[in-house]
């Protein structure tokens, strides 16, 4: 009986100290909601590519050939991307058109708007990036 008697009482200490834990859901902190993938965003924002969350940190290079123009070599553009997920960050130069490979996933920077024109610099805020997960 006595037994019985402080089992219920560890019992009864346990509950409350349990009722005031937090649950933290196991998935990447970021200070805005995050777009979905496929989603234009700009140099900051965040996107959702699978189960990851990827951000355009800077622009790194644009020698893309100007539309209307005939070029030796079409340039790349690259962008410094944060890709964020479960347990892991890492930031990395995604080119444009080029799958990244990271943690058995694949990102690619699909798409870059807008396109480059002959003599009109690109403010790096004007820039929109776009971003799917790899076959």
């Amino acid at each position: 009986m006595q037994t019985a008697a402080l089992a219920r009482l560890a019992l009864s200490l346990a509950v409350p100290a349990l009722g005031a834990c937090a649950i933290i859901p196991d998935t990447p902190m970021v200070g805005q909601e995050a777009a979905s993938q496929g989603t234009p965003i700009a140099i900051g924002q965040s996107a959702w590519v699978g189960d990851a969350i990827v951000t355009p940190l800077a622009l790194v290079e644009d020698s893309r050939c100007a539309a209307g123009t005939q070029c030796v070599w079409e340039g790349r553009l690259v962008v410094s991307t944060r890709i964020t997920s479960t347990h892991w960050q890492q930031t990395v130069p995604l080119a444009l058109g080029e799958p990244y490979r990271v943690m058995s996933r694949e990102f690619v920077l699909a798409s870059a708007d807008p396109t480059k024109n002959a003599g009109q610099e690109i403010p790096p805020g004007a820039y929109r990036f776009a971003f799917t997960a790899g076959q």
